[in-house]
């Protein structure tokens, strides 16, 4: 086990344990070591302040490896060993939907930094489920991909959409969001291509997106997998958009693809810019953790740390470790939180588990020069209704 461990001169007595897991290796890292750096810089600004209700924040780390049943066995020794007052991380969609339970049975409040499954925060509902634990920071799949759609057919007048998604929960799911906001103006895709993780040929699943007459490519995947795609599409010399879901800003897309990603366009919560000091300020803290101004995946970062601040205001505000006093708290913030990707007010209800909840929140990201910018900021609006 490693962890984000307390100052050597507090006490074992004055701990808050939080429990933080996600992919620290293979894939998917780039997103789970970008979310833990956030989580961490948060947590040291917060012990730097006098921790929380007089203890200090130590984060027990564990690298799920994106696998549904190790991200499943990790949270069960969360809950039954560790004993960890709430849980913080979570990057991929399966992992949460199998691992979460184990939060949820043992009324433990988990805040989701990066899984985007629409399913993740309805998974325990009433009637079946009185009160749901599990919380979220991340933009949900339905958000982006009517961002997705929006920008393909509403901005670009594009009509014919291929669809390429990958096996796994995230990208089956993402896939039936996209079909669905396609479907609401009336219209279906012209191919839906499902491929494997590792899968390197995309050659046939182009040529039959490309057959089908295809005006743009709109991706649900991982990093890897989608640097294939584009740089497939490059070989076969067709040129039509890609636009996907925030993974494409992920760091082994861009550097995969190299100039194959140029124009690729994405929903993104935060983009690597300062635009207030909070987030000059969480950039700073970044380059001093680890030594480079460069964040692999800065959505992951900015959200694992504003998770991490706002179960410290439900805690201070609980004034309590038990999880269902936290879990009361976190629905009825009552003290603004001033995060990263927005200051957070009254950002959760007993009916609404979601930070983000609308389009407009959510900002339109496009590689240029192998950098995600700006190709359309969101309306900066903190928190609008469901």
């Amino acid at each position: 086990m490693s962890g984000w461990q307390r100052p050597a001169s507090t006490t074992q007595r004055a701990r808050l344990r939080i429990g933080v897991s996600g992919p620290f290796s293979g894939p998917s890292s780039p997103m789970g070591l970008s979310m833990r750096n956030g989580i961490r810089i948060a947590a040291a600004e917060i012990n730097a302040n006098g921790g929380v209700l007089g203890r200090y924040v130590e984060l027990v780390e564990r690298d799920d490896e994106a696998s549904n049943e190790l991200g499943a066995l990790i949270v069960r020794d969360f809950v039954n060993r560790e004993r960890v007052v709430a849980g913080l991380g979570i990057v991929n969609t399966g992992v949460a939907l199998a691992s979460q339970r184990h939060y949820q049975t043992a009324r433990i409040p988990v805040i989701t930094s990066v899984a985007t499954g629409s399913l993740i925060t309805r998974q325990f509902q009433p009637p079946a489920f009185p009160e749901n634990y599990v919380f979220r920071v991340s933009a949900n799949d339905t958000l982006q991909a009517e961002v997705i759609v929006e920008e393909a057919m509403d901005r670009r007048g594009l009509t014919r959409l291929a669809i390429l998604h990958d096996a796994t929960n995230y990208g089956v799911l993402g896939k039936d969001d996209l079909e669905q906001a396609i479907g609401r103006r009336g219209i279906a895709p012209v191919s839906v291509e499902r491929f494997q993780l590792r899968q390197t040929d995309m050659r046939p699943l182009l040529e039959r997106a490309r057959t089908a007459g295809a005006q743009a490519l709109l991706t649900y995947g991982i990093g890897p997998e989608l640097a294939h795609i584009a740089n497939e599409r490059a070989r076969m010399g067709w040129a039509v958009p890609i636009i996907g879901s925030w993974t494409l800003a992920m760091s082994n897309f861009i550097e995969s693809a190299g100039p194959n990603a140029e124009g690729a366009r994405m929903p993104q919560t935060f983009i690597q810019v300062a635009r207030n000091p909070r987030q000059a300020a969480f950039l700073d803290a970044w380059k001093g953790l680890t030594g480079t101004s460069r964040i692999p995946v800065p959505p992951a970062a900015a959200q694992g740390y504003d998770s991490m601040l706002l179960l410290a205001a439900a805690i201070r505000q609980a004034d309590s470790t038990e999880g269902p006093r936290i879990r009361e708290a976190l629905e009825s913030l009552k003290a603004a939180v001033e995060g990263v990707i927005m200051t957070y007010r009254r950002p959760y209800s007993p009916d609404n588990h979601e930070t983000l909840n609308a389009p407009r929140q959510i900002h339109l990201g496009e590689i240029r020069n192998g950098q995600v910018v700006f190709a359309r900021e969101a309306i900066v609006e903190d928190n609008p209704p469901p």
